[in-house]
């Protein structure tokens, strides 16, 4: 259902067409510069499934670069206990005339027998939010095919090995939602754990390691 832009609470900043642009916390300048670095690789012809899309902003980016098929999950923003709703994504899905698929699932619920697999998996400002981060990337690799993207807080960059802070409160950013931090070598030691047999990282462009819970990380997962 579309509704005015002004009644809804917005995540993503994004151009609706018309003259329309939502006021959304992550402002349109980072989200691009997100998107250049996850959509590094073409992606036409493509199938896409993005978990945890809240308002759509790359599912919908995902569309325009031209993939064949894009789904977008989430239930925490849309239906669970976030303070989200699945009103940002139907608006912009509605205003771009869209032909992006919904469909309400808790990233835990992630299966091939739920969603299917898809080429390209976007699990992007996700994998910090679980109890089970491990689990969480065997349940969204299990429906990858070529590749799969991950956009993650970081912590304990400074070492040299794989390590995680668990924050049981609200140590990270005041959010009790953070659950873990984990470093570079930590994600992409799992990925490859995983299976997947190359890992690329980039450091998120506004990361500044003097302010800690600035600390991003962006990774592409290949099956070969």
């Amino acid at each position: 259902m579309i509704k005015p832009i002004e009644n809804i609470r917005w995540f993503h900043s994004m151009d609706l067409g018309s003259g329309q642009v939502t006021r959304g916390l992550k402002p349109r300048e980072v989200l691009g510069m997100e998107a250049e670095i996850i959509f590094r690789y073409p992606l036409a012809g493509k199938t896409v499934l993005d978990v945890g899309a809240w308002d759509g902003f790359f599912s919908f980016e995902a569309e325009r670069r031209g993939a064949a098929r894009v789904l977008a999950t989430d239930h925490f923003c849309w239906s669970g206990p976030g303070w989200g709703t699945k009103d940002g994504f139907d608006t912009a899905h509605g205003s771009l005339r869209s032909q992006v698929e919904s469909l309400d699932i808790d990233a835990m619920d992630i299966a091939p027998e739920a969603v299917g697999t898809f080429d390209v998996v976007l699990f992007l400002g996700v994998l910090y939010h679980l109890k089970h981060p491990f689990l969480g990337l065997e349940k969204v690799t299990a429906v990858t095919q070529e590749c799969l993207i991950v956009e993650t807080l970081l912590d304990l960059y400074d070492l040299d090995r794989p390590a995680g802070a668990f924050y049981p409160g609200k140590e990270k950013g005041g959010d009790p939602t953070n659950w873990w931090g984990l470093n570079q070598h930590a994600v992409g030691a799992m990925l490859n754990v995983l299976g997947f047999k190359r890992v690329e990282y980039v450091l998120h462009p506004t990361s500044n390691p003097e302010v800690p819970d600035s600390m991003r990380g962006i990774f592409h997962a290949f099956r070969s």
